[in-house]
């Protein structure tokens, strides 16, 4: 709780250094803001406990202060912690001991905390029926295009179709999917170059032969037609030839969603990242393996991957669809954005 009083200057001096430390390492803002926040609960629980020196902090302070945790009342939805919420603290008390180790402040075990088992109902998921009722939404020619010509109008839905193949098929965050350039799709390797992932890991990303289809349409045929004589690199261009920002696209997805007429997809409360937990999940019930899946999507840790595992019964002994993602290196734990 981010108003909680610190008595304790050097803790005080602490949540700051970790802040800064987290904000050099190029966590996104919102990383930076919240990590410190929870790590202040701790060093408010430490100062109850009359711990004053973070020499002295031990991983038993640190389980209990985690099972305070889980007795907390939430102070502005009431009941307890979401198990989500929970996971977050997981993940910031683990970098913080990252943190207190890398800057020799402080050695101490690997944390013996598991992640709790994330709530279904806060992941939202599209069928694979539901994916393809947006892509043929693509296709209906739109009232509000009624001020534009063929030309522009295929060009949209072309875009359309390209972006639904960039964050379902390859599994893109949203600012990726902004930052990605015609330049990084590979079409002879198949495969996408994400130059700019999460915590500035790049990765290479296996395109199919249906999103391989969409963005070669999209690109050669009709993204000519949006850049005006622009020389922006940008892949997703707007209708004033610049760069496409996350919002818009959001509400290209929206409005999509409501052209598809199929009221269960309506009612849903989808946004750009619904694409990226569906393909995780429909690659997880086709048989590719967790590990697979986690460099598909760009985490840094498995844990964070874990959370589409209980959203169906998969096989993990099968072999995995694609053989063209490097072999998997366990990384230091990152606070993926999943």
């Amino acid at each position: 709780m981010k108003n909680l009083p610190l008595e304790n200057p050097s803790f005080r001096y602490l949540e700051q250094s970790f802040k800064e430390w987290l904000d050099v390492l190029g966590y996104a803002p919102v990383s930076v803001y919240n990590m410190p926040v929870q790590i202040r609960e701790l060093l408010h629980y430490l100062e109850s406990k009359n711990i004053n020196n973070i020499k002295d902090l031990d991983t038993k302070h640190i389980k209990a202060h985690y099972n305070k945790l889980k007795e907390r009342s939430n102070t502005r939805r009431g009941g307890g912690l979401s198990n989500n919420h929970l996971n977050k603290h997981i993940q910031a008390l683990r970098k913080f001991t990252d943190y207190l180790r890398q800057v020799g402040r402080l050695t101490l075990p690997e944390l013996q905390i598991k992640n709790e088992e994330a709530d279904a109902k806060a992941i939202p998921v599209l069928t694979e029926e539901e994916i393809q009722l947006l892509f043929k939404a693509t296709y209906k020619r739109l009232d509000r295009w009624t001020n534009l010509n063929d030309q522009q109008t295929e060009a949209l839905q072309a875009r359309d179709r390209a972006m639904l193949a960039i964050f379902y098929g390859c599994g893109l965050r949203r600012n990726e999917a902004v930052n990605v350039d015609a330049g990084d799709v590979n079409f002879d390797r198949s495969l996408l170059h994400v130059r700019q992932g999460k915590n500035y890991k790049e990765r290479l990303v296996p395109i199919s032969k249906a999103s391989l289809k969409y963005l070669q349409a999209y690109i050669y045929d009709h993204r000519p037609e949006l850049l005006q004589g622009s020389k922006t690199e940008a892949l997703f261009i707007s209708m004033r030839a610049s760069r496409m920002n996350g919002q818009t696209m959001l509400v290209r997805l929206k409005y999509l969603q409501y052209q598809t007429e199929n009221a269960d997809l309506i009612e849903k409360e989808i946004g750009l990242h619904t694409l990226r937990h569906s393909i995780a999940t429909h690659l997880l019930q086709a048989g590719m393996q967790l590990e697979s899946i986690a460099r598909f999507l760009g985490h840094g840790s498995l844990e964070s991957t874990q959370i589409y595992t209980h959203l169906a019964g998969v096989d993990q002994s099968k072999e995995q669809p694609f053989a063209n993602i490097r072999k998997h290196t366990r990384l230091q734990l990152h606070e993926d954005e999943f």
